[in-house]
């Protein structure tokens, strides 16, 4: 169907990327590691070169996001799945209340629903529809989802919850971007290889002192099993010391810390007006051709850092981003692979650029008004 469709010239973008994650790390990153010589990627990470770049993110992110005095940002090695399981290890007493819709979610449920001597209640709805969290008298701790990533949903408000309870937000793909008061949650937690621009293989949690109370508490119960490498005590202390527990990847922290640089150079406020406008682009354009259509009905959940676009069956969406791919003008905005939909998921994370995205949209009705 596009085998001879070629993108213009004049459309191409300056980058491809679009994808929903890994993210698009910014060239300029690679060439400021590679200035480091000699003294960053080899170095022990408890020497003064890596913690040095520890201690700027764990700063940078705090006055990001404007964290009050008592929040500390933990980092530690493995990513939102290994949270999932550290969480519920760590940090609930009892129950956990999760709040689904999507696969993000359901698999964070049921990471907690694993655990033998803990109870999980999953509060969910359809693919596509959001789902705002609320507290639950019998849970102590409630699991929400800032922004889901395999189907673009995104968290309209977070519930009030009582003194006793923690609250926990997914943040990973939405962290840095969708808007939210990071110091109304107690675990607000985030990947780097989505919005901050890094790799993947780290975690990044930022702790009220309710919830690192809560799981020091736990860590004494010894009749409790928790693995050393999920030791929440371990990722405190070693964090309180701008370390991780074990040797972390350290182009990792690098592309993290320049990111978080970058970012505070224009800050949350700002971010949030640029996702919004960018958001609003995609959006509008769906809206506009009748063979598109938001896959996110409610607008008030759809999301301004992953946008997910229904397309008419009689597109080969498939084939389209094998053209565009084979050309390297437009990389992974395919669906969600366990979607199972003819759609395009199109990130719209801080180094995607605007206009980009704008060039982005014409490519592709160019393409399928060439065939309609």
């Amino acid at each position: 169907m596009f085998e001879s469709y070629n993108v213009p010239e004049n459309l191409r973008p300056s980058d491809p990327r679009f994808g929903c994650g890994p993210s698009l790390i910014p060239t300029s990153f690679v060439a400021s590691l590679l200035e480091t010589g000699q003294e960053f990627l080899g170095t022990s990470h408890r020497k003064p070169a890596v913690k040095n770049v520890v201690k700027e993110v764990q700063e940078g992110l705090a006055n990001f996001f404007q964290l009050d005095d008592d929040y500390e940002v933990v980092l530690g090695n493995g990513g939102a799945t290994f949270l999932f399981d550290m969480i519920g290890l760590g940090a609930v007493n009892k129950k956990a209340g999760h709040f689904t819709c999507g696969e993000f979610s359901e698999k964070w449920y049921k990471s907690s629903a694993a655990i033998p001597w803990i109870e999980a209640e999953q509060f969910s709805v359809d693919y596509g529809k959001g789902i705002e969290g609320e507290d639950k008298s019998d849970c102590d701790l409630i699991a929400v989802t800032l922004n889901e990533t395999s189907t673009g949903v995104q968290l309209a408000g977070i519930p009030k919850i009582d003194n006793e309870t923690l609250l926990c937000v997914d943040a990973t793909s939405g962290g840095g971007q969708c808007p939210i008061d990071v110091n109304s949650t107690d675990m607000f937690f985030l990947s780097p290889q989505k919005i901050f621009a890094s790799e993947g293989g780290l975690f990044i949690n930022i702790m009220s002192k309710k919830a690192r109370e809560r799981v020091l508490k736990i860590e004494g119960d010894k009749s409790r099993y928790v693995p050393p490498i999920m030791n929440w005590k371990t990722a405190i202390t070693n964090s309180e010391k701008n370390q991780t527990y074990n040797t972390p990847a350290l182009a990792t922290l690098f592309f993290l810390n320049e990111q978080v640089k970058l970012m505070n150079k224009e800050g949350y406020a700002s971010i949030q007006k640029q996702a919004r406008e960018k958001a609003d682009l995609i959006y509008g354009w769906a809206e506009k051709c009748e063979y598109l259509s938001p896959y996110i009905t409610e607008s008030s959940h759809r999301s301004v850092a992953v946008a997910t676009i229904d397309v008419d069956d009689k597109v080969d969406v498939g084939g389209l981003l094998k053209r565009l791919a084979d050309q390297k003008a437009v990389y992974n905005i395919d669906s969600y692979r366990k979607l199972g939909r003819n759609q395009f998921r199109i990130g719209m994370f801080h180094n995607i650029k605007r206009e980009d995205l704008e060039k982005l949209t014409q490519i592709l009705s160019g393409a399928i008004e060439s065939t309609l």
